[in-house]
């Protein structure tokens, strides 16, 4: 079990584990100077013979040091509440309870310090007064002791109380990967870096590698202990120090704040969906975008918060909200933060983590916050999945989901209902009649585009995707497209992708100037005008002649020069037969038997190379036997 104190500045926290544990917390010189705790203390003891050693943290209780009190505070299983006697509730009393409150540390025992100093009825008054501050909250029950550190009065009976909860304390689930958050970096004679912290969440080894820091530098357990005794694996729920080696790994580059964790969790976010909570005792409401230090772990941060559903909370309500954050962050569902206001001086509320990948766009969106609201009621990843799926067109990253959680992906129950579909970026979860959904519309905007362009074949994929307006990334896009393919409810033509029953058709001005210049392409056979020369206006010839060569009727040999599909067919039927004759195909030859000049004959069999039927080796060719064009030519 892990103790934390809490408690206004001189009211005996440290004085009070001492008498419990006979161990001074106080060990620094400046502490003990000014007798006054500035920052973390570390303590452990068995509180009878036989039993496990208990982890105390004790926390500085002066206004100026809160932010090193909220670092001690991650991860305890008790708060221990001191009050003294003689001065009773004071300002830092009920601030420390608030931030342990937000942070939803499961017990508390509250002790009365100082007893020795006053009169029982003032110890009398000092009850009630605790009583009515914790009777609207979760510890309205906590059990009260009166007790001295100086003659040992009530000692006996807080060990025993101590004792009664330990025994309560349930051993957190080692389910997930491993997270720390450091409080502590030193360097140790002979033995090397060693960093402190509360094991989260998982398991660590000694042997193991983990990821380091804001930019997730690998270093490896060379030895650990857990609550201070020498072990070989360590886990959520106990005080861990970790020796740490890696490469160029220097005691500089380690702070407070900083995170160890499984390689796989590593996901560094400034952008975090939360459910915040104001605190009643806040004078004024909260405002939209308002600028804010946030506590997560041992870190603390600077950032703002975006209301997401209205422009101000009023105190002691709650909002969904995303943090914007000015350092990356590592965090996952459930984690609790702490807010203070910008000068670091006054704690606002909290939140707890709903999602640590929030997006950039429709964060607003119904849609959005009905995600939001199935994470904010449901803790376990499977009771969540189908409000997610429910909620998304795009699709959810397994990936992102197993940091999102803490849950490896072998650890998941699927529903029956989800697809895993795969993409070129990876695989992406869906709910198998949401992705069925997706294709409705696509193919209701491809009937849209041929009716639009009805002398066209159909749009590419990327056109198709731009013209669908969909908010699917192109690999998610692509998958739905193949499978469309694959069921025939689309079709491609080399790159154009359409409708199985389209047929491309003109316009009624298109067909109007080609019953003008057909007559002039079947008289002129192999030598056809140029566009210039065919008498018309020479832009709107030269669209129609493209438009009619996308439609395989006319093919484009040079850039204003079109041939008739009759006129290639039978150019290649010559080259077939000149084949039979010479499998080496001379330019001279096909001039020859073509009868128009040499610039010509090259163009054409330039075009020919273009479009697989011969290949080239120099000035000589061949036709390839495999081109669907050679095949059907009559030999």
């Amino acid at each position: 079990m892990i103790v934390g104190t809490a408690g206004h500045i001189d009211h005996g926290k440290t004085a009070l584990l001492q008498a419990l544990t006979g161990q001074a917390g106080d060990r620094r010189r400046e502490e003990r100077d000014r007798g006054m705790t500035i920052d973390l203390g570390y303590l452990y003891a068995a509180l009878e013979p036989q039993a496990a050693l208990t982890g105390f943290i004790d926390v500085p209780g002066h206004e100026r040091f809160t932010h090193n009190m909220l670092a001690g505070a991650q991860g305890i299983d008790l708060v221990l509440l001191v009050v003294a006697a003689d001065d009773g509730v004071m300002p830092q009393t009920r601030e420390h309870l608030a931030i342990v409150e937000l942070l939803g540390i499961p017990r508390a025992l509250v002790a009365i310090s100082k007893c020795d100093r006053v009169e029982p009825s003032r110890v009398q008054a000092v009850r009630e007064q605790i009583q009515t501050l914790l009777a609207p909250g979760p510890y309205a029950n906590a059990p009260h002791i009166a007790l001295s550190s100086v003659t040992g009065e009530g000692i006996e009976t807080l060990r025993q109380a101590l004792l009664a909860a330990q025994r309560e304390v349930l051993q957190r689930s080692t389910t997930g990967g491993f997270r720390l958050a450091i409080d502590r970096a030193f360097s140790v004679a002979g033995v090397g870096i060693v960093v402190t912290g509360t094991a989260l969440s998982g398991l660590v080894a000694v042997g193991d590698t983990l990821m380091l820091g804001p930019q997730g530098k690998p270093v490896r357990v060379r030895g650990l202990h857990a609550q201070n005794q020498v072990a070989e694996i360590a886990m959520a729920g106990q005080r861990v120090a970790l020796n740490l080696s890696a490469e160029r790994l220097a005691l500089e580059q380690i702070h407070r704040g900083h995170w160890l964790l499984a390689e796989w969790l590593y996901a560094p976010t400034q952008r975090v969906d939360v459910d915040l909570k104001l605190l009643a005792s806040e004078p004024k409401a909260f405002e939209h975008f308002q600028p804010v230090h946030v506590h997560v772990g041992t870190q603390d941060v600077t950032g703002r918060v975006a209301l997401l559903e209205g422009s101000s909370l009023a105190p002691g309500e709650r909002m969904f909200a995303q943090l914007l954050l000015n350092a990356p962050v590592q965090a996952v569902k459930g984690d609790p933060l702490i807010l203070r206001d910008q000068s670091a001086q006054r704690t606002l509320g909290g939140a707890r983590v709903l999602d640590p990948f929030a997006p950039t766009r429709q964060r607003r969106s119904p849609e959005r916050l009905a995600q939001l609201h199935a994470l904010a009621i449901c803790n376990q990843l499977e009771d969540s999945l189908p409000a997610l799926l429910a909620n998304s067109d795009t699709g959810l990253d397994p990936q992102r989901l197993e940091r999102q959680f803490n849950r490896p992906r072998n650890t998941w129950v699927l529903p029956d209902d989800v697809r895993l579909i795969d993409t070129r970026q990876g695989p992406l979860l869906f709910s198998a009649v949401r992705w069925e959904a997706l294709k409705a519309p696509l193919l209701e905007h491809l009937a849209r585009f041929h009716q639009l362009e009805p002398d066209q074949m159909g749009p590419d994929r990327d056109r198709l995707r731009r013209f669908t307006g969909t908010a699917l990334d192109r690999p998610t896009f692509i998958s739905l497209l193949d499978e469309l393919l694959a069921s025939g409810a689309i079709v491609a033509s080399g790159p154009w992708l359409h409708l199985p029953d389209h047929q491309v058709r003109l316009s009624e001005d298109d067909e109007a100037l080609w019953q003008h210049l057909q007559p002039v392409f079947e008289q002129a056979g192999f030598d056809p005008p140029w566009v210039r020369d065919l008498g018309h206006d020479e832009a709107a010839v030269r669209l129609l002649l493209c438009k009619m060569a996308r439609l395989g009727l006319l093919h484009q040999v040079v850039r204003d020069l079109f041939y008739t599909d009759t006129m290639i067919h039978r150019l290649a039927a010559m080259l077939v037969q000149l084949a039979a004759q010479n499998p080496v195909i001379q330019v001279t030859a096909f001039r020859d038997a073509m009868g128009l000049g040499r610039k010509r004959s090259i163009q054409i069999l330039e075009y020919f190379d273009r479009i697989g039927l011969t290949r080239r080796f120099g000035d000589k060719r061949h036709i390839r036997l495999d081109n669907a064009l050679a095949q059907r030519t009559d030999h």
